[in-house]
């Protein structure tokens, strides 16, 4: 039963899902941050689909096929930083406001940080636990406030599941959360 319920978390709580979550709160909240229906769809395609497209994609991808669960993570950065980059670039066209800027700059900075020091510094930072902390503390930025509450809840019911599955131990997880709040700190700063 334990081994059913540390993998549904893990599951659910994966950042693409995350972070459409965020977009359908941030839709149903603030439409405007969109400024339009197309901006909010872009957004979902960034953020949720290209990123999702990981996992299923893959078996198909020779580099990345027979590389297990390390394949499948590596597979998962890749997508999403390159969706992450797509909304960057698609933001430079059309004319995004402030609010849509800091959501895909947080994404893109943060996901580049988790890559740089799993990659560069071999200092495992969990992605997962920054998929789950960036959009609630967005969420929080944004003035929804009781974000907080389920963020916590799904951040500390992921970190139990990736540590009992041994995916993760608390420092990654704890240095995969700062890696968001210190982005979004950075960015207030820069752009606001």
């Amino acid at each position: 039963m334990k081994a059913i319920a540390t993998k549904a978390i893990r599951i659910l709580t994966v950042a693409p899902l995350m972070a459409l979550f965020t977009l359908i709160t941030l839709l149903v909240i603030y439409p405007s941050i969109f400024g339009g229906a197309h901006k909010f769809i872009l957004s979902v395609l960034f953020l949720f689909i290209l990123p999702i497209l990981a996992y299923p994609m893959q078996p198909f991808i020779p580099k990345f096929k027979d590389r297990g669960r390390e394949g499948q993570r590596n597979l998962a950065m890749i997508f999403a930083v390159v969706g992450y980059v797509a909304g960057v670039i698609t933001n430079l066209f059309l004319s995004a406001g402030i609010y849509l800027w800091l959501i895909y700059l947080d994404y893109l900075i943060s996901g580049a940080i988790v890559v740089i020091f799993n990659k560069a510094f071999k200092l495992r930072a969990s992605a997962h636990a920054c998929g789950i902390v960036g959009p609630g503390v967005l969420l929080c930025y944004m003035g929804i406030s009781l974000a907080l509450i389920p963020t916590v809840v799904l951040y500390v019911g992921a970190m139990w599941a990736s540590v009992s599955m041994k995916r993760h131990t608390v420092p990654q997880f704890i240095g995969g959360a700062i890696i968001p709040i210190a982005t979004l700190c950075l960015l207030h700063f820069v752009l606001i």
